[in-house]
């Protein structure tokens, strides 16, 4: 019996030993990695941001020259003064129907316009008399 107890012994010894081996092996054979992070600072420059403004100025007088969708000259207490007439231009009478005679030489006017004096475009006409 005693040599049937010893074979046991070594059995069980080899088996606990094979167990131990096949839960450490894949770790002694387990790839490392190399992870490498870049890092990328990127310095973006300052939006600059221009804001414009648009005011509405008017002009009144009396019509020198007019030439319907193109321009009109007002002579006005500084002089005469040239607007340019864009296809959104409206000549309209004080009561704010519009006007679809052309305007005659010397008929009163207020003139609204938009843009610095090298570049004033005519919103409305309206005619005062």
């Amino acid at each position: 019996m005693e040599v049937n107890l010893i074979k046991k012994e070594d059995r069980v010894k080899k088996t606990i030993i094979a167990l131990v081996c096949g839960l450490v092996a894949p770790l002694a054979f387990a790839q490392t990695s190399t992870t490498t992070t870049e890092e990328t600072t990127t310095t973006n420059r300052p939006t600059t941001t221009t804001e414009a403004t648009t005011s509405t100025t008017y002009e009144t007088g009396t019509v020198s020259t007019y030439e319907p969708g193109k321009t009109i000259v007002v002579r006005g207490e500084q002089g005469p003064v040239s607007f340019a007439l864009g296809t959104a231009a409206r000549v309209v009478d004080a009561t704010g129907n519009v006007v679809t005679a052309p305007l005659r030489t010397g008929q009163r006017v207020r003139v609204y316009y938009t843009g610095p004096v090298e570049h004033r475009t005519v919103e409305r006409v309206i005619v005062e008399d």
